[in-house]
């Protein structure tokens, strides 16, 4: 589904008007821009096993049965990054970026909310409210390309998936794709030159704003077609896997390559409810963990050639409780991990003052999690000022009635 204001969009149609180059990039591109790709975690990801406070003797003691090892402790232990933090085994293909300083953290981010709904958790983060007081109405990443609406591409803003994420409401243009295929001009027999050359002379003649929506909508028709009729090889010995979640990421390094305008792109990655036999180093949560990291490093492996073009962010809606359940899980929490990707990032780093008293066994805090620390709108507002340089009062029209306070992730 592609929403831009002519509604053009069908399924797949070839046309022919640019030039791509063999690894499908675009000759006649745009200028490059820089894109946020955010991925939401949904279900509620227990990131204490991500980011692993192996330092804690707590943590080994609230979870007998779902820690990870610490590190050089098995053969499938934590990967050690600092004194506190290691990583879960299944993340060893993002190790390196952490080491390099394009990898980083942040630990106790959460919402106001405190009903553990991931319906509630997950839909006011997606519209970046809070809890209590006047909602600003659509979805953040929404308003945030309102604001840079002056810059406008039909390809501005993409949904990898099958349905439009809360985040995008209210969003000049929005594309909803599983593939880029999925992009094109529906027309008797297959052939859309005949529609393509009436829409033209419609549009061309037009100086009004529907004419220019026209024009920018059968430019954007005319460039995915090309990206189709090329194979897509990626770069620097990337492999990407099978999974959805990997597939979507090399839709989006395609369309990063080719400069269409893109700006934002969002993909979920579910499965993180883990009640039931999450596993540690292996198992449910593990397989989940695989799949995350093995499709960022591929992603960021396929953009070598175009890593100042690019951040990852990695969100979920609320993090579990610090101790296991009596099924061999864990329930919902509170505060999480957010991770950034890129290099932008100040990476190197798992950011924020441990709680402590959370770890304390006997000192839990309800309803058992870890107690947010950071507001997660002002996460987003840092990652959004060091990736597009956005003054103090777009910043205001994205997040009012937000205190900013400066977190220390984007460079």
């Amino acid at each position: 589904m592609l929403t831009t204001p002519s509604n053009l969009a069908s399924n797949r149609a070839p046309l022919s008007q640019l030039a791509f180059d063999a690894r499908g990039s675009s000759r006649g591109r745009v200028a490059e821009k820089h894109t946020l790709v955010c991925v939401f975690l949904r279900g509620g990801a227990d990131t204490l096993n991500m980011w692993v406070p192996f330092a804690e003797e707590a943590y080994y003691k609230q979870r007998p049965s779902l820690a990870i090892p610490r590190p050089g402790s098995t053969t499938n232990s934590a990967i050690q990054l600092t004194e506190h933090y290691a990583l879960h085994p299944a993340m060893r293909p993002l190790e390196a970026a952490f080491k390099e300083g394009r990898l980083g953290a942040v630990q106790a981010v959460g919402t106001d909310n405190t009903s553990g709904s991931h319906f509630e958790c997950q839909d006011q983060m997606e519209h970046g409210d809070s809890a209590e007081g006047v909602q600003a109405g659509g979805g953040w990443l929404g308003r945030f390309l309102r604001v840079r609406d002056k810059e406008r591409s039909p390809l501005s803003a993409v949904a990898i998936g099958t349905a439009l994420p809360e985040s995008l409401r209210g969003a000049p243009s929005v594309s909803v794709i599983e593939r880029i295929g999925d992009i094109a001009l529906r027309a008797p027999k297959g052939d859309p030159e005949a529609i393509t050359a009436a829409l033209s002379a419609l549009y061309g003649a037009d100086i009004t704003l529907l004419g220019e929506y026209g024009r920018e909508t059968l430019s954007l028709f005319r460039r995915v077609s090309e990206l189709q009729a090329t194979p897509y090889s990626p770069e620097s010995g990337a492999s990407y896997g099978k999974d959805k979640f990997s597939s979507g990421l090399s839709e989006i390094a395609r369309l990063i390559k080719a400069r269409v305008g893109l700006e934002v792109a969002c993909l979920d990655l579910g499965g993180w409810d883990t009640h039931f036999f999450q596993g540690t180093a292996e198992g449910s949560q593990a397989q989940r963990i695989k799949a995350l990291a093995e499709g960022l490093a591929a992603f960021d492996a396929d953009l070598m050639e175009h890593r100042s073009s690019y951040t990852v962010m990695v969100t979920t809606e609320f993090g579990r409780r610090v101790y296991e359940n009596a099924s061999l899980g864990t329930d919902h929490g509170r505060g999480f991990t957010f991770a950034a990707l890129g290099n932008k990032v100040r990476g190197g780093r798992v950011l924020g003052a441990w709680p402590f008293n959370v770890m304390d066994e006997n000192n839990p805090l309800e309803p058992g999690g870890i107690m947010p620390e950071t507001d997660f709108r002002n996460l987003f507002a840092e990652v959004l000022r060091g990736t597009h340089a956005l003054t103090d009062a777009e910043t205001a029209q994205i997040f009012p009635n937000l205190a900013l306070s400066r977190v220390g992730l984007m460079g």
